[in-house]
């Protein structure tokens, strides 16, 4: 920290304003300042006495100096430190920010070299906007406290202290900003993901012989555009009255995505295999790898295809419903084999496939507690609803509703219902 006078010409006199000003070095290594304190028009004495203090409490001197702090109602211990009397009733706290996440968030970034990737892809514009600290912030935001554009925008980049470690004010985050960034560095998706692949094959000895696949959607509360990737389909947010996206994401069981796709949102999952394993082989070149899915990704068409690929495109995927009838009684002939602790399997070779038939007793255990958990949740409705005068029809409404939030434990009970030629007034019981 260091005094900074500024001098004004004013009704004939010449008058000289200090201020307290700090040097601050961010990532980069670049210095900025920051003002802390206007002092105003300081004479000589007070200006003496202002350097005093600064050199007591300026961590970067050259002779750091000690000093005790106590309350103004206490008196100060004989010490061999100076001590200074604070009025703890007068502190404010004056916008705090986030600093040590912010700063984790850049120095783990660094091992994986990003600015050496995009220093030439993303040059500072004409107007002076740094698209690197866009990026850099993009980033660190997502890490730290994940949400939207407009959220960071509004509320996250001044509770955090990436303007103080990027040397940038607050015009970094404006929205449209923010948006450019993201268009600028989808022009570079694959030669990302090559990079990437490569940092984190180096930092973390990471394999991509195992590719764990499957989709998932986001809708949009909007009206639907012509053109674009916004369509109505299946939704597995249960909005069918908004349009959505689908997105296709590739990950290795440790958690690297090297490919996604974005797809519009009335694309049927099973006609999406076949063109990300083309995507995956074209940019890294074919190998042997194995692809896990659930069961409804692959068709039979796109597996006898994966089957007679050159090398073989090994997969692991569940069966379908249709096609364990046909295999239940050969699976009956077949021992239970330990896999693992409280793991066992069956094993089925048949037509050149392997079945594998897994019963592990925590999954058991876990799915007993959620059933038990439904069931008595169920059970003190329907108490609720044997409780209550209804009228004809009113009964059917509640249970209907009762069976909906119960899902298959509501086949656990059985419920009677007055008949239609008795009162209305009869309640409806449930037994177990």
């Amino acid at each position: 920290m260091f005094l900074r006078a500024k001098t004004r010409f004013k009704d004939g006199k010449t008058h000289r304003y200090w201020s307290l000003v700090e040097s601050r070095r961010p990532a980069g290594g670049r210095v900025v300042q920051r003002h802390v304190l206007c002092l105003g028009e300081t004479n000589d004495s007070q200006k003496a006495a202002w350097c005093k203090a600064i050199e007591v409490f300026d961590k970067g001197g050259e002779r750091p100096a000690q000093i005790a702090l106590f309350p103004e109602d206490r008196g100060a211990l004989p010490l061999e430190c100076d001590g200074v009397q604070v009025g703890l009733g007068e502190l404010q706290l004056r916008r705090p920010r986030q600093w040590g996440a912010c700063w984790l968030a850049c120095r783990l970034r660094e091992p994986l070299r990003p600015d050496s990737f995009w220093a030439d892809k993303l040059p500072p514009s004409r107007q002076g906007t740094r698209w690197l600290d866009v990026l850099k912030t993009l980033a660190c935001y997502r890490l730290i406290d994940p949400g939207g554009e407009w959220r960071l925008h509004r509320e996250w980049y001044e509770k955090s202290a990436m303007a103080d470690l990027l040397g940038e004010d607050f015009g970094l985050v404006q929205t449209d900003k923010l948006c450019r960034c993201l268009d600028k560095l989808l022009a570079h998706k694959q030669e990302r993901f090559s990079f990437l692949r490569q940092r984190w094959q180096a930092l973390f000895d990471a394999q991509f012989e195992v590719l764990l696949y499957d989709l998932t959607s986001t809708y949009f509360e909007c009206d639907v555009p012509e053109a674009g990737k916004r369509k109505f389909g299946y939704s597995r947010d249960k909005r069918s009255d908004c349009a959505q996206g689908v997105i296709a994401l590739i990950v290795t069981p440790e958690g690297f995505p090297p490919a996604y796709e974005a797809m519009p949102g009335n694309t049927s999952g099973k006609t999406t295999l076949a063109g990300c394993i083309q995507k995956i082989e074209t940019q890294y070149g074919k190998a042997r790898r194995t692809w896990v899915m659930d069961r409804g990704v692959p068709t039979e068409e796109t597996l006898a295809q994966m089957r007679a690929a050159d090398p073989p495109v090994h997969y692991r995927a569940g069966t379908p419903k249709g096609h364990l009838s046909k295999l239940e009684k050969a699976f009956l002939k077949r021992p239970w084999e330990q896999a693992r602790a409280a793991v066992e399997v069956k094993l089925l070779d048949q037509e050149g496939e392997l079945y594998v038939r897994a019963r592990s007793a925590g999954r058991a255990d876990k799915e007993r507690a959620m059933r038990r958990r439904r069931l008595k949740k169920l059970l003190k409705r329907l108490r609720e609803i044997q409780g209550q005068t209804l009228t004809r029809g009113e009964p059917l409404l509640k249970l209907g509703a009762a069976k909906k939030e119960a899902g298959r434990a509501y086949g656990l009970v059985d419920v009677e219902l007055p008949d239609k030629g008795q009162p209305s007034r009869r309640k409806p019981s449930a037994s177990r």
